[in-house]
C-alpha cells in the first residue's frame, strides 16, 4: 500500500512539474503520454489536483496550472531570499555596486532580492519588484542566456536606464527556476575586473539553492 501510495504522489508531482515548466496547455492525452501513464490514471490525477486548485481545465478541456499553486511558489520566496542573500551581499561589497537576483516572470524579468554596498559613497537605488522586458538590461538578457545555452559559463551586459550600466550571468542547474545574478552601477563596470565576481555569484547562488 505504502509503495502504491508513493506511486501515485510521484505521477501527481510530476504533472504538477510537467505543467509548470511549460507556458503551454495541455490535453489529458498529452499529460498521459508524457507520463507514460494510462488516460485513466492520469484522468483521476488531474481531478484530484484540480479538486485543490492545483490545475484549472479551460474551455477546451486544456490544462493548465491553477492558482492554487502561487500558495507553493509564495511559501518558498522567504527561503529563497534566504539563501540567495549571503553570496549577494559578497557580491555587493566586493564590486561596490548594487547587486541584485532577478527571476522570470512570463516575459518580465523582476527584481527578487536586491543588496546594496555596505561601503559606497552612491550606489544605485534598486527596487525590489522592479520589473522590465527579459530583452532589456543585462539581467533579462542573462536569463535568456540561460536558455539559450544550457551548459557552459557567460555572462552579458546591459543598459536598463540611461547612466545605469549591469552585469548579469544566469543561475543554472536549479530546476523550475529561471533567474540570474548581476549588478548595476551608476558607473562604467571593469568588465574583467567585475565579470568574475558575478559569475562567482551565480555559481554561489545555484549550489545554495540546489
Amino acid at each position: 500500500m505504502a509503495a502504491e501510495t508513493a506511486q501515485t504522489l510521484d505521477r501527481g508531482l510530476r504533472i504538477l512539474g510537467l505543467v509548470a515548466g511549460s507556458e503551454s496547455r495541455f490535453t489529458i492525452n498529452e499529460i498521459a503520454e508524457s507520463l507514460g501513464i494510462s488516460r485513466t490514471v492520469a484522468y483521476r490525477l488531474i481531478v484530484t489536483l484540480e479538486e485543490h486548485d492545483l490545475l484549472h481545465r479551460d474551455e477546451q478541456g486544456r490544462i493548465g496550472a491553477g492558482f492554487g499553486m502561487m500558495a507553493f511558489r509564495n511559501a518558498y520566496l522567504p527561503e529563497l531570499k534566504s539563501r540567495a542573500t549571503p553570496a549577494l551581499t559578497r557580491l555587493a561589497d566586493a564590486s561596490g555596486t548594487t547587486a541584485h537576483l532577478t527571476i522570470a516572470d512570463g516575459e518580465d524579468a523582476v527584481a527578487l532580492v536586491v543588496v546594496e554596498p555596505s561601503r559606497s559613497d552612491m550606489h544605485v537605488a534598486y527596487r525590489v519588484g522592479a520589473r522590465h522586458r527579459l530583452d532589456a538590461g543585462a539581467a533579462g538578457k542573462a536569463i535568456l542566456l540561460g536558455r539559450a545555452a544550457k551548459d557552459g559559463v557567460a555572462s552579458t551586459s546591459g543598459e536598463l536606464q540611461p547612466g545605469a550600466a549591469g552585469l548579469a550571468a544566469p543561475v543554472r542547474g536549479v530546476p523550475g527556476l529561471e533567474a540570474s545574478v548581476g549588478i548595476v552601477s551608476l558607473h562604467d563596470i571593469d568588465a574583467k575586473t567585475v565579470e568574475p565576481l558575478v559569475l562567482a555569484a551565480a555559481q554561489a547562488v545555484a549550489e545554495a539553492l540546489a
